[in-house]
């Protein structure tokens, strides 16, 4: 086997690696695939036999490369959208990235894409994949201590600040994890059992069919349009929105509804539908259990 064939082999051995670490910090499939060939066109141009810790050495190059094309997104949100458009993942099968984006957690993407790309590289490589604190300090370009303290302001934001008691939360959260079970089954008995009598459910207009009322009152009622929710409820994932247990739907990891939930008495009282662009951006976001 030709050296460059055998480079190539023990580079295949890594890309499953590679995939998983630039996901998570990309939170696009496409990009991900980008930025892993990225890499193999860098090591198949360097001096592979100098490299003595291939998995290591690999790990640090798509790191920076995820790092380059995160600070270029934050760039092109700078720049009119008519000139930068988002870039669509064509190449990305949509039901392989929905199948990875549950696998990692819906609500762990949505949160990182908040960070800064720095914040997030060095998360994402130490407490995701173990990666000591110096040597992801070269990556991001600060001393080991800066890059701790780095880590450290993410995961605080990624657990967030809940507003509530711990004992409350793990009720919401049950409530929650109900609500979602019965909507993503279709079973409107357990729908009705986990919802108030009198809840409420405010949406925004782009949230719903055209024509569907942006309020609904009652259980009946609420329950009722949930069955239809069903097929969104299945890219729905709890988190916690503004201090309380809520619902993100982030159907390839990436944020598009936001249901900030009402509690009383165990069941849940109302919530809320949240589509507009603007009003998302303004969600304080956090995992739980993170």
């Amino acid at each position: 086997m030709g050296g460059r064939d055998a480079l190539a082999e023990r580079f295949e051995s890594h890309r499953g690696h590679l995939r998983s670490v630039a996901y998570r910090m990309l939170g696009s499939l496409g990009d991900a695939d980008e930025a892993v060939q990225e890499t193999w066109l860098r090591l198949d141009g360097a001096d592979a036999e100098a490299v003595r810790n291939l998995a290591g050495w690999l790990t640090t190059v798509i790191s920076r490369v995820c790092l380059d094309m995160l600070r270029a997104r934050k760039v092109r949100r700078d720049e009119p959208v008519a000139q930068l458009p988002e870039r669509a993942d064509a190449d990305a099968d949509p039901e392989e990235e929905a199948v990875l984006a549950e696998s990692v957690g819906r609500a762990l993407l949505v949160v990182l894409a908040t960070l800064s790309p720095a914040e997030r590289v060095a998360l994402v490589l130490h407490d995701m994949f173990a990666v000591p604190f110096t040597e992801i300090a070269p990556i991001v370009d600060r001393t080991p201590v800066t890059t701790k303290k780095l880590a450290s302001r993410a995961r605080r934001r990624m657990r967030g600040t809940p507003a509530v008691p711990s004992a409350d939360l793990v009720q919401q959260r049950q409530a929650v994890d109900a609500f979602l079970a019965a909507s993503r089954g279709g079973d409107l008995q357990a729908l009705l059992a986990v919802l108030a009598p009198d809840v409420v459910r405010r949406a925004d207009p782009a949230a719903l069919p055209a024509g569907a009322p942006t309020e609904s009152r009652g259980a009946d009622a609420v329950a009722a349009e949930n069955v239809v929710f069903g097929a969104r409820s299945r890219y729905a994932e709890p988190a916690l929105i503004n201090g309380a247990v809520g619902i993100v739907v982030a159907p390839y990891g990436r944020l598009q509804l936001a249901l900030p939930v009402t509690f009383r008495g165990g069941r849940i009282s109302g919530y809320e539908v949240i589509a507009d662009p603007a009003r998302l951006a303004a969600l304080t976001l956090a995992v739980l259990d993170y």
